[in-house]
């Protein structure tokens, strides 16, 4: 099954691999798309579905240093140049959209901009800059009503401008933390607004979110990534998560969404997400499913055998393996990645890892 074509709404992937995303930090100049990122993205086009790394669709969003963005016209360009690069090779691909919040560091923010959140509590730990070297998280400013409207207008301008520069859909990034996880987790989101204080109002702001995209591009263009059991930047498990995914997932389902995307980190040392919480998941979304986290061949297949997914995504093996699915379906040895260039500036670690023969 794992090879098999599959049309999810109007788009139709060559298998069921999924590129997941990640960020890979070399969008070297004004956080704009470069000929080096669309050769990576292209040596990977074999995969049924790629999904790019984080992309801000606001300058506030650019919390890591080199990610790039999609909220004004040299990006577009740039990334017309990943999309068409990507088509050329038979590829699929879309952009996932994600805004940092309070991750970040005001030396990784162009001129203007910004560190906000639904908090204006610091997230603990440090983050590097390239021009200060490892410093720690910038205190965020808490988010008026009139910021989350802003914020929304600037996820759907950034899904409008995705469709300009030749994307296939877009992917709301609402997992490991970033500003729209930051809305749905309880232990950051401390309002006692109309967007805090229960499981509805922490909803809300996706929700919004969802919508204003849907209106923008149509819901068939619009998938969604989330990780409810997730403990990254400042999140974690709380008392009503299955019954706040379970009302989030039945909205985004009742809307027609291109897919949901569930990430279970317990490959990564966070807690599983519990086996009969995907299924719950599984269920309450009618339309295409994407599980995420730790799969090798077999068990992705295994878990298309089981109909726990319908398309299965696959991290860092992708990172050293252009050809993972050519090296899947020949039981071929993987590449193990070099860790030391996952969010270095160049083509080393990047577009340099070999193919099959």
């Amino acid at each position: 099954m794992l090879f098999d074509p599959i049309t999810i709404r109007s788009i139709t992937l060559a298998n069921r691999v999924v590129m997941a995303p990640m960020t890979r930090s070399r969008a070297v100049e004004a956080n704009t798309p470069n000929a080096l990122m669309a050769e990576y993205y292209a040596q990977r086009a074999s995969a049924g579905l790629i999904i790019t790394e984080g992309v801000s669709p606001s300058p506030n969003g650019l919390g890591y240093a080199r990610i790039p963005g999609l909220f004004n016209a040299a990006q577009v360009q740039g990334w017309r140049l990943v999309t068409d690069a990507v088509h050329a090779k038979g590829g699929k691909i879309v952009v996932q959209l994600m805004h940092t919040g309070r991750v970040t560091h005001v030396a990784n923010l162009p001129a203007g901009a910004e560190t906000i959140s639904p908090t204006d509590v610091t997230l603990p730990g440090e983050m590097w800059t390239d021009a200060q070297g490892m410093q720690p998280h910038s205190p965020p400013r808490a988010m008026t009503e009139k910021d989350i409207a802003t914020a929304v207008e600037e996820f759907a301008h950034a899904a409008t401008l995705a469709i300009e520069a030749g994307f296939d859909g877009i992917e709301l990034h609402a997992a490991n933390g970033y500003l729209l996880e930051q809305f749905l987790n309880p232990h950051v989101n401390t309002r006692t607004d109309g967007y805090g204080g229960s499981a509805a109002a922490r909803n809300r702001f996706v929700l919004e979110v969802v919508a204003a995209a849907v209106k923008a591009i149509g819901a068939e263009r619009i998938g969604i990534r989330l990780s409810p059991y997730g403990v990254f930047n400042g999140t974690g498990e709380f008392a009503d998560v299955d019954a706040q995914y379970q009302a989030l997932v039945e909205q985004l389902s009742a809307l027609g969404l291109l897919y949901v995307h569930l990430l279970d980190h317990s490959a990564m040392g966070a807690p599983a997400v519990p086996a009969k919480v995907k299924a719950a998941l599984r269920s309450a979304f009618k339309g295409p499913f994407i599980l995420a986290g730790g799969f090798d061949g077999a068990t992705a297949e295994q878990a298309l055998v089981e109909n726990q997914a319908d398309l299965i995504a696959f991290g860092r093996p992708f990172l050293s393996n252009p050809d993972l699915v050519a090296r899947l379906r020949t039981h071929a040895a993987l590449i193990e990645p070099d860790m030391r260039t996952f969010y270095t500036a160049d083509a080393k670690g990047y577009t340099d890892y070999p193919f099959l023969g």
